[in-house]
């Protein structure tokens, strides 16, 4: 990769100013500075989307949060429009509460997996995949793990789920849906809903900001 010259200058999060030489690209990218200004987007893009998770009216407006809604539950909620739109808004209102409830665990979460990248992780962004997708790569699976039973003790609370299979009974829309002659939805498979939803959302929020930044950080490393 050919050298070049950066003429410009880094501002990471505290507002500290670092000036670059002359280097590679890939050598400046990997070097602790890189690295550095990569966690520092990923760690502000983790602030934004804690921020909108525990603010309950920021969670219910938030577009990326709602492209996150699983197939399974888009559908069961489109059925309950047709029938019982209120409940959707109820169903809605309490996923917010959870995401909430959440928050305290999921974010140590993400911030330790941020804090762990290393030069070949930082390699692969250069070279085009995004920053957040290799954060969700580390960590996806453990978040749903971490968080589905706070989100279920949360949703068995409110009785969400109870209220939702009374609406559709006599329906056979469950059974067609989750299969076989499962005509009610059970507590822990809204709840495994509701939290992929949850973390595919967070790591939508994630990925808008690295969108919004990256260009700005990372376009003298060559990204």
């Amino acid at each position: 990769m050919k050298k070049y010259i950066v003429a410009a200058a880094l501002i990471i999060g505290t507002g500290a100013v670092i000036s670059t030489t002359v280097q590679s690209c890939t050598t400046l990218a990997t070097s602790d500075m890189g690295l550095s200004i990569i966690k520092r987007m990923l760690l502000n893009g983790i602030d934004k989307g804690m921020g909108v998770y525990a603010n309950k009216e920021a969670f219910l407006q938030n577009n990326m949060v709602d492209k996150a809604l699983p197939k399974e539950l888009r559908d069961i909620n489109s059925m309950l429009e047709k029938i019982a739109p209120s409940l959707v808004a109820k169903e809605r209102d309490f996923i917010a509460q959870a995401a909430a409830y959440t928050v305290n665990t999921s974010k140590p979460i993400l911030q330790g997996a941020v804090n762990s990248l290393n030069a070949q992780d930082v390699t692969r962004i250069i070279q085009g995949t995004t920053a957040t997708q290799i954060l969700k790569e580390k960590t996806s699976q453990q978040l749903i793990a971490a968080i589905a039973p706070k989100v279920d003790e949360k949703l068995n609370e409110y009785g969400i789920v109870k209220t939702i299979n009374t609406a559709l009974s006599g329906s056979n829309f469950l059974g067609n849906l989750l299969g076989g002659n499962n005509n009610t939805v059970n507590a822990g498979g809204l709840s495994q809903l509701a939290s992929e939803q949850l973390v595919n959302g967070i790591f939508n929020i994630i990925e808008d900001y690295e969108n919004q930044n990256s260009k700005a950080l990372l376009g003298p490393f060559g990204k």
